[in-house]
């Protein structure tokens, strides 16, 4: 057991290492540039098309809202590591991580862009009469059936991996948090989560998207009114926070306290990937949501899709990034979600952590629905509908045994197909960014 564990840290380590990042950096990089910022010069737009994309829509062109897709895509994304992942970037890379979360988020919103603009431009009717789309579907009928086999691969990398970090991971932080906080027994928070899973995903994407758009707004304003209560209480340390994540990001970090020190490398590397990991830009799943809008304009989706990044990275993370550096708690040898908390019980002494503990719970349980959707559209692309309704229960039926089992290794297989999933994106973000680039001026041109 030892063994294989170490070829899957070995693996892993090769996944997220430097060159994964680079061409996920890289990537968004190219595809900004051959959008000439048109992602960052549309940021007002983008909020405005979320406003009007509440409305549903005509049914033939989609399943759910545009912005209940997003709120789907949200809900998949805005999870534990927002709250542990931020914590964690900090600890190992310093205070300049969070810059670099920065301009992977900024970077990532061309690459959000374009995912989303292919998902739905290559998106397909099923046997159901629904709308699917993602990776998969962009590969297939956009670089032809003969590379179906890549499609393939993303959707058994997706497949796989969503049982991982998107059910049992997160089962097993919100049964350890409730347990910590409120003594609450892991099999009761399995079966209780497990109960309220079932319920909405057994409806599908109209009951996910439902949910979705009714929790996810409320989860992130509260979560930001909260983290903005920390930064008030500490409003004088702003000026200084800001200072020291510029300085940290080029010049690395002394050691400090219960901070061991960082190189300006490890502040790059931690920040790229954690920024990564909590808005998932460059690993393709925000295309599969999005797919199964009401939007018949690839673009209009993109540019709401794109968003997603935006409210991810640069408001939910940057404010918990904020608030661990301004409260002064990032150097107290903490990690992980309890860094975060420790800030929030800073600045509200006996009930912080209780509401981070909350915060982190709401997120993760939208994150099992908000993954639940990618899986089932994963194994639908290998296996036809005949899968949808075994993987329902399956997933439902894996909830419990997330919050009693010792999920080392699961974390680390699942973070390692995640990264996998990335591969076969990429090379369709790069090869079919030319399809994306004529839809974006042919809209601009009319509109």
């Amino acid at each position: 057991m030892p063994t294989i564990s170490n070829i899957i840290t070995a693996i892993n380590d090769l996944v997220w290492g430097i060159p994964m990042l680079i061409a996920i950096l890289g990537s968004g990089i190219f595809l900004m540039l051959s959008l000439k910022f048109m992602p960052l010069r549309n940021i007002k737009r983008g909020f405005q098309e979320i406003w009007s994309g509440r409305a549903k829509g005509d049914a033939s062109t989609g399943d759910i809202s545009p912005f209940a897709a997003l709120m789907t895509t949200l809900a998949a994304t805005v999870g534990t590591g927002n709250i542990a992942g931020v914590a964690t970037a900090i600890v190992l890379g310093g205070p300049g991580a969070l810059f670099w979360m920065w301009c992977t988020a900024l970077v990532g919103m061309a690459t959000k862009y374009c995912e989303v603009v292919l998902a739905v431009h290559f998106r397909e009717k099923n046997s159901s009469n629904h709308f699917v789309g993602g990776p998969m579907y962009a590969i297939k009928n956009g670089l032809g059936h003969r590379w179906a086999w890549l499609g393939a691969c993303f959707a058994i990398f997706g497949g796989l991996a969503s049982f991982g970090i998107g059910n049992m991971v997160q089962v097993n932080s919100m049964a350890s948090s409730l347990a910590v906080s409120f003594a609450v027994p892991a099999w009761v928070s399995g079966l209780s989560i497990m109960f309220l899973v079932g319920l909405v995903i057994l409806g599908g994407i109209q009951r996910i998207g439902a949910v979705a758009q009714t929790l996810v707004p409320f989860m992130c304003l509260a979560y930001v009114l909260a983290a903005l209560f920390v930064l008030i209480t500490h409003y004088q340390a702003i000026p200084a926070a800001f200072v020291l994540i510029f300085d940290s990001a080029f010049n690395g970090h002394a050691a400090v306290g219960g901070f061991a020190g960082a190189a300006m490398i490890a502040a790059l590397r931690f920040g790229v990937a954690r920024g990564i990991f909590s808005n998932e830009a460059g690993l393709g799943s925000a295309g599969i949501a999005q797919a199964a809008g009401t939007s018949d304009d690839p673009v209009v989706s993109g540019l709401v899709g794109m968003m997603g990044t935006f409210i991810d990275t640069l408001i939910v993370c940057t404010m918990t990034g904020l608030a661990i550096i301004c409260s002064g708690v990032w150097s107290n040898g903490l990690s992980g979600a309890a860094l975060s908390s420790a800030a929030f019980e800073a600045a509200m002494p006996g009930v912080g952590h209780y509401l981070l503990t909350i915060a982190l719970v709401v997120f993760a349980f939208t994150t099992i629905l908000g993954w639940s959707y990618y899986g089932e559209r994963c194994w639908e692309f290998l296996f036809g509908g005949r899968a949808i309704l075994p993987f329902r229960l399956i997933w439902v039926a894996a909830v419990p045994l997330g919050a009693i089992a010792q999920l080392d290794m699961v974390w680390l297989l699942a973070d390692t197909l995640n990264g996998f999933m990335a591969l076969p994106n990429l090379v369709s973000l790069l090869v079919l960014s030319p399809v994306v680039i004529k839809l974006t001026k042919d809209h601009f041109a009319k509109n």
